[in-house]
């Protein structure tokens, strides 16, 4: 059972909103993992692209045959939030979380997968 790693750290988002588009690939085939993330609309789906083909050179660099692998996980994480404030009447402010996500997405090939 061979495993292919790579991860994207700080990406300026909120991981709320990559989870959305990290769910539509978990579990699929690398290839049509990535034609959905190349037709899906939001703005997480291109950096997950990136990062899906970072993982496939790292399975090629490895000599892994890339045929059938698979997204086997996939995860989410919330990175540090950046914290800023905002000016609001009579000299008050208010808090503004800028929120960043880690993503860490492995690869296995496809006789790893338990059938049920």
């Amino acid at each position: 059972m061979t495993e292919v790693r790579a991860q994207l750290s700080n990406y300026r988002q909120s991981p709320r909103k990559v989870r959305v588009v990290a769910d539509l690939v978990r579990g699929k085939k690398v290839e049509d993992a990535m034609i959905t993330l190349s037709f899906t609309t939001k703005r997480a789906a291109k950096p997950l692209e990136k990062l899906l083909a970072s993982a496939l050179a790292n399975a090629k660099n490895l000599s892994i045959p890339v045929e059938g692998l698979r997204v086997k996980e996939i995860s989410v994480d919330g990175g540090s939030t950046l914290k800023r404030r905002r000016p609001r009447s009579h000299g008050m402010a208010n808090p503004i979380k800028k929120r960043t996500s880690h993503v860490n997405i492995v690869l296995s090939d496809a006789a790893s997968k338990k059938k049920k």
